[in-house]
Formats: C-alpha cells, structure tokens, sequence
C-alpha cells in the first residue's frame, strides 16, 4: 500500500465518521460533507489520484455546484 492508497482510505474513514455524525445530531450539511470526503478517499486508494485530482473528479460531477 503506498502513501496515496493510505491517504485515501484515512479519507475514507474520517468520511464515514462525519457521516455517521451528521445522521445522529440531524446535521445534513455534516453528513454529506463526510459523503464527499469519502468518496474522494475512495478515488484515492482504488485510482491513485492525488487529493486534488480526486476533489476535482467530485467537483466535476457534482450537479448542486
């Protein structure tokens, strides 16, 4: 596992835990900030993309901005 893939499943972890945060306190801006930031750890650790590549992809395809 080299230092991208490790970075991107930290991501996903502090993702995941936003999220679950959010869900219990009825925070919706919570929960998905935590969606997004799992989803580009996702990209990190599957693709190899750098943090930056990877908020780019998700911006990108994000229709609400």
């Amino acid at each position: 596992m080299n230092s991208t893939e490790l970075r991107g499943t930290w991501d996903q972890v502090k993702g995941f835990s936003k999220e679950l945060w959010g869900e219990l306190v009825g925070n919706e801006h919570a929960f998905y900030a935590g969606f997004r930031q799992r989803l580009i750890g996702k990209l990190e650790a599957r693709y190899g993309l750098s943090r930056d590549e990877a908020e780019h992809q998700v911006h990108e395809s994000d229709p609400h901005d």
